[in-house]
């Protein structure tokens, strides 16, 4: 019989002569030490079986079991041998318990060879035979993967990240600057915070972690699992054992206010559940929300998810990332990287070195494909998480307890393979303030993708120093737009298609308030070349103007189209009217009060730069904004 995946041989079933008395004596008092799992007690006492009669084949083989369950696989092995040796057909649980033992001691090809011996016997039972398959798989990836070792070097965060407790799940801010953990010690799991002294390359010191907020490290549960937004502004994180929570675990959600953070809020329904909640990863765009769950509709005990931020501001319902993500196994830990393509996460289902390894999937047309293992020596035969990767994709951050360090789970970074690096980001940085005073503002920033109208970020700048910051993945084009109510917004773009940003965006974006007579140049409002055809790529400035309008009921505006010199003056002033009442019939079919919307056109007449250069001639070419009056005010 088996109990607790031991193998407890009955004195009938042995095929040996029948042992000593006090061999045997011993060997019932094992049996009965197991059944209670006093494996130490039960060590002994087959020992002495053993000690009474060397041959006691039974006792090798329940020997071997207890070593396998206490994790000491090579004691375990070496009486797996002794059975073999002494009674190669005595069961057919010997070649299991030694192939999971050889597995645990990464010898994957003679621990393949042990479950090909056993697979035609155990693998008459279904699930028997699924566990048999899924160490097969994961013995033919071990063993070729061994034979391609990545380079790998980690590097130990330091004493002023890591302690003698366990320092692990870590998520950094886009520009690498602020380092948020959770760290496990006589309190529970809090989080702690570590920012880098000098600059963000990744061989700036991090200065000593400080708990991060009374508000939110609380005495009575555990905080953990948490994801930072790209601009450092907002924390996901999960509380468990909460009785004011919908499950188990849940999600919440801190926002930073100056330079405290708020009281946590429970997401609530449909993220949270009665199931289990956690270890959310938000998106660059920020209302992308990924997290593991083991709620129904799992294809396995724990799958990965993701839930949609609505316009009202609720979450729709969660959606499974499906069968290229999920296993019938455990998927857990996500991380979507800032490029927005690809998603970090760890896997027990998929083959790989044994237990949780790493994965990593990119989305390609809006569709994730299957998961790819980061490989050997990154994940190893014990269980590795909580991965995260820098905005650049160059390091990689993650927590271990089988290396050199301060203590317990500590966390270390690592250069990033090539072949699992995600997209390049970089960011951009900045300040939003009155023009007048100086004052700080709490403004909404966008960043909208051109080509497709859809939002890359939204998020607002922080209230007390105005500071934002924001992912920018190069490969497109963008828009970009800051807003504040009482005030003109700001316009502006980063065109990336064609080029790498290697250098992040520091911007200082100084707001004017609306008053009569104020003009603004509509930096993304775009035309085919001598047309007043409007290119696709103007739609999200133009939707920025829409929103400025019903923001600001009271305003009414001119719209007006300017041209360089090329041409004649006749032509340039129809074409520049043209142009400018384009936008006017785009924006009045979004506000049906065309008394708010004047439009004129100067043709070349007000010129803002030299038309002898071509950079002056595309300064001049522009459609601007201009207050006519505030009835408001």
């Amino acid at each position: 019989m088996i109990i607790g995946g031991i193998c407890l041989a009955a004195l009938g079933a042995m095929a040996q002569a029948t042992p000593g008395k006090k061999a045997l004596k011993a060997y019932e008092i094992a049996q009965e030490q197991v059944g209670k799992k006093d494996y130490p007690a039960a060590i002994r006492s087959l020992y002495q079986a053993i000690a009474e009669d060397a041959r006691f084949v039974a006792a090798y083989q329940v020997l071997g079991d207890v070593f396998r369950l206490q994790e000491d696989h090579a004691n375990a092995v070496e009486n797996y041998r002794k059975v073999l040796e002494l009674d190669p057909d005595f069961s057919i649980q010997t070649w299991y318990g030694m192939g999971i033992s050889l597995f645990n001691l990464e010898q994957y090809g003679q621990a393949r060879a042990a479950f090909e011996k056993c697979l035609p016997v155990l693998g008459k039972e279904p699930r028997q035979k699924a566990r048999l398959e899924k160490y097969l798989a994961n013995c033919r990836f071990a063993e070729k993967a061994i034979q391609s070792p990545l380079p790998f070097e980690p590097v130990n965060l330091g004493p002023a990240v890591n302690s003698s407790h366990d320092e692990y799940l870590p998520a950094l801010t886009v520009d690498g600057s602020t380092l948020i953990f959770t760290r496990k010690d006589q309190r529970g799991e809090d989080f702690y915070v570590s920012r880098r002294e000098t600059g963000t390359e990744p061989e700036a010191p991090w200065q000593p972690a400080v708990f991060l907020s009374q508000e939110i490290n609380t005495p009575e549960f555990n905080e953990g699992a948490e994801s930072i937004s790209p601009d450092g502004q907002t924390l996901y994180f999960t509380i468990c054992g909460d009785p004011r929570g919908k499950g188990s675990c849940d999600i919440y959600v801190s926002r930073l206010v100056g330079d405290s953070w708020s009281k946590p809020e429970n997401l609530g329904a449909p993220i949270n559940s009665p199931a289990w909640e956690s270890q959310p990863s938000l998106a660059p765009d920020g209302r992308t929300l990924y997290f593991a769950s083991n709620r129904p509709g799992t294809l396995g005990g724990i799958d990965l998810w993701k839930s949609m931020l609505q316009d009202d501001g609720s979450w729709s319902v969660p959606e499974n990332l499906g069968p290229a993500i999920n296993t019938r196994y455990e998927e857990q830990a996500p991380f979507i990287h800032p490029d927005n393509q690809t998603l970090y996460f760890t896997s027990e289902g998929w083959p790989g070195m044994g237990g949780k390894d790493i994965f990593f999937s990119r989305r390609k047309d809006g569709v994730w494909q299957q998961a790819e293992n980061i490989g050997y020596p990154v994940n190893t035969v014990r269980d590795e998480s909580s991965l995260i990767v820098s905005a650049d994709g160059k390091i990689a951050y993650f927590a271990s307890n089988s290396l050199e360090g301060q203590g317990g789970y500590d966390l270390y970074t690592f250069e990033m393979p090539r072949h699992a690096r995600p997209a390049f980001v970089s960011y951009i940085k900045g300040r939003v303030y009155d023009e007048l005073t100086g004052q700080p503002l709490s403004a909404r920033v966008s960043l909208v993708d051109m080509a497709t109208n859809e939002p890359l970020f939204g998020s607002m700048s922080n209230e007390g120093s105005g500071g934002f910051l924001a992912s920018l993945p190069t490969g497109n084009n963008y828009a970009f737009n800051v807003s504040a109510p009482g005030y003109l917004f700001y316009s502006g773009s980063f065109f990336l298609e064609d080029r790498d940003a290697s250098e992040p965006f520091l911007l200082d974006i100084p707001l004017r308030k609306i008053a009569a007579g104020e003009t603004m140049v509509l930096k993304n409002i775009f035309f085919e070349t001598d047309s007043y055809r409007l290119k696709p790529a103007s739609y999200a400035e133009l939707d920025q103007v829409i929103e400025f309008m019903r923001q600001n009921p009271t305003v009414t505006i001119e719209l007006s189209g300017h041209t360089d010199d090329v041409g004649s003056e006749e032509h340039n002033l129809q074409l520049s009217e043209n142009r400018a009442k384009v936008v006017y019939a785009y924006l009045v079919r979004a506000i049906l009060q065309p008394d708010r919307f004047q439009y004129k056109g100067y043709g070349e007449s007000r010129p803002v730069a030299d038309n002898a250069t071509e950079e002056g001639r595309a300064l001049n070419r522009r459609t601007e904004l201009k207050i006519v009056s505030d009835s408001g005010q």
